[in-house]
């Protein structure tokens, strides 16, 4: 048995483990914000008369063009309120004609002439009137966009006002994140104002949205109850895929200036707390804590815990033991980080 330990101990020190440094740079990360997707339009559709609903002409989550009729309510009533008001503008007309041909003959006083028209004028503005409450028996689409489920069915009896459906103009899309005030800061020094920034959408299913877009508008204000100012980006949407009400991640480019970066496989965990081994001038290891800022693809930003040259063990991390001394080779940090982009590129 003493044997064996001592033949199973010279392979493990005999055993080369790989080391690197870690890397400072420049880079760029993606934040991830999460989002609310709303439409550029989402408007509700409401019954301007009140009356029985005769027809509807349109189904729930179709495609309607805008000026395509959709709702029509019982026009019996209105339209009698119309031809009456056209009969009376017929009359009115008949008596301003005499009128006018009488002080044309100076049988009757101007005044008289201008009661005349006056009239007429009253006439024909009750016709407009009338004609109005009948358009508003039609319920037309405003704009090209997407029915929503009704809220009426075929012969309800609407008031006026009564809500009828949603409207979504989907052929382009908001989406709302909310941004701490140290990133907006970060933002704002370095924002461009005639280049918005390219962003992305990753969707609900964590697929990435086809289209890319643009950070267009900030709010005004921050919300003093969380430290936060809402981004809106602009995504066009030709194939109709996103919906208003949908939600999603926005993922936005953040520069780390002087970011100094390891691989994450270099790293461990005890009680939610990262650990790396660091190979001292004696070929030790040594455990030690290190804070992360921020969690890029494969790769880690470490704000404490390590300097610039110092030597970290990147594999065989569960066959070494705190203080045990190694054999080791050393990689560059650049050579590291190119494999790793190979490795997942694949």
């Amino acid at each position: 048995m003493t044997s064996c330990q001592k033949k199973e101990h010279k392979i493990e020190e005999e055993a080369t483990f790989l080391v690197t440094t870690p890397l400072r740079l420049d880079t760029l990360v993606l934040k991830d914000y999460v989002g609310q997707v709303r439409s550029i339009q989402h408007i509700e559709i409401r019954a301007l008369e009140k009356g029985y609903l005769q027809n509807i002409y349109v189904d729930e989550g179709q495609f309607v063009p805008k000026g395509k009729l959709m709702f029509q309510i019982m026009p019996v009533i209105y339209q009698a309120e119309m031809q009456k008001a056209q009969a009376e503008v017929n009359f009115v007309q008949l008596e301003y004609q005499n009128t006018k041909s009488l002080a044309d003959s100076n049988i009757v006083s101007k005044n008289e002439l201008a009661l005349a028209k006056a009239k007429l004028d009253m006439a024909k503005a009750d016709l407009a009137l009338s004609k109005a409450h009948l358009d508003f028996t039609e319920v037309r689409a405003p704009f090209d966009g997407i029915m929503d489920r009704f809220q009426v069915r075929l012969g309800s009896l609407l008031d006026e006002g009564e809500f009828l459906t949603t409207l979504s103009d989907n052929s382009k899309m908001w989406v709302y994140f909310n941004v701490p005030e140290a990133e907006y800061l970060d933002y704002a020094t370095r924002a461009k104002s005639k280049n918005p920034l390219d962003v992305q959408l990753r969707m609900a299913n964590n697929e990435l949205f086809d289209q890319g877009g643009k950070v267009e508008t900030i709010e005004a204000d921050f919300d003093n109850e969380t430290g936060n100012i809402a981004f809106r980006a602009t995504f066009p949407n030709p194939k109709r895929i996103l919906r208003h009400g949908e939600t999603g991640n926005i993922l936005m480019p953040v520069s780390l200036k002087n970011a100094l970066l390891i691989p994450q496989k270099a790293t461990f965990e005890i009680l939610d707390k990262k650990f790396v081994y660091v190979v001292d001038e004696n070929s030790k290891v040594e455990s030690r804590q290190i804070t992360v800022g921020t969690e890029l693809t494969h790769l880690y930003a470490v704000t404490s815990g390590l300097k610039e040259g110092e030597k970290i063990l990147i594999e065989g991390l569960r066959k070494v033991r705190n203080k045990q001394k190694i054999k080791h080779k050393v990689e560059p940090p650049r050579k590291v980080l190119a494999e790793l982009n190979q490795l997942f590129a694949e």
